[in-house]
């Protein structure tokens, strides 16, 4: 590659899934040529230098590549979902290490699950504590693996995602089946708290994230207003029109996620994170309110 391409270009590693396809929309617009990288796209995790040679002279990585956690946590799902994390981010550091003009900045994604169950204060980052438990293992073990790599032209920037929301994706649907079958009431006790972020607001993050250019590190990404799971339902049901508020207790949800084979914290686990460090460098939210984010995810 002699001569600098004139097209900017944006690399979106396992950006086949719902947020990688709302970044390729955004990124198109703004005149970026998108590359994929993904098990099933033409540059794969099979060909390293294929994905060098993309990389090269690259606007900026996005990497949200990894398994589901949306399933139930056997010895097989618990091996992929960290293989799939920690052997992708490797692949790409590696890549990012042999080229001669790599990208300017390299996004991970992590998630607001590491932080341990809280019901009694805020988790930013300077001041949240790291949880226990395989999800929180997972999540330390990809950032570790991440902020491994010393890259002296590129910045690193970890992504701690809440639970994204936005339209016909994410979370959206199975809360809308469940409120439509009438149990829109709370799950659990109601009180643990729900940390989440419009999808719109997370493309935003990131362009203010590349603009600011000393900014490096960790950055939670969620909305300064989480709510109470009880806040949350009530606030489905109000948008869709149900009154019908069923609460579900704990025993029934694990009878149900055995059925449907997924696990309860994705629906238990108390997420009390603030995006301090967005804030303190002046970010603000289109989508702060989660009663405004759902309508406009409904």
């Amino acid at each position: 590659m002699k001569n600098k391409p004139l097209y900017k270009k944006i690399i979106l590693a396992g950006g086949t899934g719902f947020v990688g396809k709302y970044l390729q929309q955004q990124f198109l617009k703004l005149g970026y040529k998108v590359i994929i990288i993904a098990r099933n796209t033409p540059i794969n995790w099979k060909n390293p230098d294929e994905i060098t040679e993309a990389l090269e002279h690259s606007e900026f990585l996005i990497n949200l590549a990894g398994k589901s956690v949306d399933c139930r946590y056997n010895k097989k799902n618990k091996t992929e979902i960290l293989l799939s994390r920690i052997q992708t981010t490797k692949i790409l550091g590696e890549a990012i290490q042999n080229c001669k003009f790599p990208p300017k900045i390299w996004f991970n994604s992590s998630t607001a699950t590491i932080y341990r169950h809280a019901e009694d204060r805020t988790m930013t980052e300077q001041e949240g504590e790291i949880g226990t438990g395989f999800s929180v293992g997972i999540a330390t073990a990809w950032e570790k693996e991440f902020f491994g790599f010393e890259l002296s032209k590129t910045r690193q920037i970890a992504l701690r995602m809440a639970i994204i929301l936005g339209k016909d994706g994410g979370v959206i649907p199975p809360y809308k089946n469940i409120v439509r079958f009438g149990l829109g009431g709370k799950q659990g006790n109601g009180n643990q708290m729900f940390s989440w972020l419009h999808i719109h607001d997370l493309y935003r993050i990131i362009l203010f994230l590349h603009k600011n250019e000393t900014l490096e590190g960790v950055f939670n990404c969620s909305s300064p207003n989480p709510v109470k799971n009880k806040e949350l339902m009530k606030i489905f049901r109000e948008k869709m029109k149900i009154p019908v508020e069923i609460p579900t207790p704990k025993f029934l949800l694990e009878i149900g996620a055995f059925i449907i084979r997924t696990e309860t914290e994705l629906l238990l686990k108390s997420r009390w994170v603030i995006p301090q460090r967005l804030q303190n460098k002046g970010f603000e939210f289109d989508y702060p309110d989660l009663e405004k984010a759902i309508e406009e995810s409904l």
